[in-house]
């Protein structure tokens, strides 16, 4: 892999990282102790996920990548969040671990076995990562994290408080899944009657910065064997 893409690739997952601890603990609109948990818990999910992925792809494909490991950090970043403000550090660790192996086998199994058309894996690492974070709060919530309205979970024993708000839990991103879908299908039926889901294959041949915009985004030369510098 070239040296630049590696760096960009490092430096965009290092500024969505660092962004992400403003969006979860930014979110208590306060500098107190459960922001500053939500920012640990953030941390740590999204390192162990990263981790995870890392070691599962190896173990899968034989070898780690780069790209493996970001994949594995947002994708613990996204499943957290739901969570940021619930959990404390081991219900982190745990939907960290979650995130990795349940993301990674999501985008490299489940969209082969469906055949959507996701380049950018927005179903396996949002969608799935999601949905993860979201049943695992009902798991992982703490009383000592969140006040005396939460709920004590599974590192300390199952309780009917715990059990109903899994259940909440689930109806919730249920819900959310519900919702997604429908109003996917709703704008990509407007989209296909109106200026079509895809360009045509000659359009994607030449190019669509071309074909759409009519300017080139690369400028490239060329050597003499056709070669790109």
């Amino acid at each position: 892999m070239p040296v630049l893409k590696v760096a960009l690739i490092a430096l965009g997952a290092g500024l969505l990282w660092f962004g992400w601890f403003g969006f979860n603990a930014g979110s208590q609109l306060a500098a107190d102790g459960r922001a500053a948990f939500a920012w640990v818990i953030t941390n740590t999910s999204a390192a162990t996920a990263g981790f995870t992925w890392t070691v599962v792809e190896w173990i899968h494909r034989g070898k780690p990548s780069l790209l493996g490991a970001v994949s594995g950090a947002v994708a613990g970043l996204v499943a957290i969040t739901p969570a940021s403000g619930f959990v404390g550090p081991l219900g982190a660790v745990q939907i960290g671990l979650m995130a990795g192996i349940g993301c990674y086998f999501a985008c490299v199994k489940l969209k082969a076995v469906l055949g959507y058309d996701d380049a950018h894996d927005v179903v396996g690492i949002h969608g799935i990562g999601g949905t993860i974070g979201s049943f695992a709060t009902g798991l992982y919530c703490r009383k000592m994290v969140m006040g005396p309205d939460g709920v004590d979970g599974l590192f300390i024993g199952w309780s009917a408080e715990g059990i109903n708000q899994l259940g909440i839990q689930c109806i919730t991103f249920s819900t959310s899944w519900a919702y997604a879908f429908s109003a996917t299908i709703i704008i990509g039926l407007i989209v296909k009657y109106t200026i079509g889901l895809r360009t045509r294959e000659d359009q994607e041949d030449t190019g669509l910065d071309i074909t759409l915009h009519g300017e080139s985004a690369y400028h490239l030369e060329v050597d003499a064997k056709g070669t790109l510098k």
